[in-house]
C-alpha cells in the first residue's frame, strides 16, 4: 500500500462522509463497482486518472481535492540524510498543494555533475537556491553561475541543466506546477 493511495483513499472517504453518501452511491453515481470503491477508500486499490475523474464528478469536487496530502500545518521536520559517495541525488523533501503543486527537492551535487533537467509541464517554474558550493544552472540558453546563498528562478518547461566544476554543490529546488483545473 503506497502513501499516495492511501491518502487518495482518506480523501474519497472524507469527502463521500462531507456528503452524507454512503459507498454504495458513490460507487453508483461514479459507474463503479462498490468492490472497487472499497479498495480505494482502502488505499489498496490503483485507479487509473479516469477512475478518479469520475469519483470526483460524483463527489462534485476537482480531481485535485483527492489528490491533496501533506495538509497538515504543523511542524514537519526531516531528518538529513547522507550524500552518496558516487553520484548526484535527489530527494523530495515534500509536496504542497495550493493553486500550485509545489515540490520541494534537495539536489546533491559532486563535483563534475552534469544533469540535464527534462522539460516539465508547461507554466512550471523551478527555484533553486543553493545552500553550499558552486552550480551553474538554468535554461540551456541562458545558465548562471550561482554560489551560496544564490537564487534562480526560470521556466522549467524549457531544457535546462544542472553542472557542477570542481566541488560539490547542495542545492534546494522547489518545482511549482499549475494544478490542471
Amino acid at each position: 500500500m503506497s502513501r499516495a493511495a492511501t491518502a487518495i483513499g482518506a480523501q474519497i472517504r472524507l469527502r463521500r462522509a462531507q456528503r452524507g453518501m454512503s459507498a454504495a452511491e458513490l460507487a453508483r453515481r461514479a459507474g463503479l463497482g462498490k468492490a472497487t470503491l472499497s479498495s480505494l477508500e482502502a488505499g489498496t486499490g490503483n485507479p487509473t486518472i479516469e477512475t478518479l475523474e469520475a469519483v470526483a464528478l460524483a463527489l462534485h469536487i476537482p480531481l485535485t481535492d483527492l489528490l491533496t496530502r501533506d495538509t497538515d500545518a504543523g511542524p514537519v521536520h526531516l531528518p538529513s540524510t547522507p550524500a552518496a559517495a558516487d553520484g548526484p541525488t535527489r530527494e523530495l523533501l515534500r509536496r504542497i498543494g495550493s493553486g500550485h503543486s509545489l515540490e520541494l527537492w534537495r539536489l546533491r551535487m559532486p563535483p563534475h555533475t552534469d544533469l540535464a533537467g527534462v522539460p516539465h509541464a508547461p507554466g512550471t517554474v523551478e527555484h533553486l537556491l543553493v545552500a553550499a558550493g558552486e552550480v551553474t544552472a538554468g535554461p540551456d540558453d541562458d545558465p548562471r553561475l550561482l554560489g551560496p546563498g544564490d537564487l534562480l528562478a526560470f521556466a522549467g518547461d524549457r531544457p535546462h541543466r544542472y553542472r557542477t566544476g570542481d566541488g560539490p554543490a547542495d542545492v534546494t529546488v522547489v518545482i511549482a506546477s499549475p494544478v490542471a483545473g
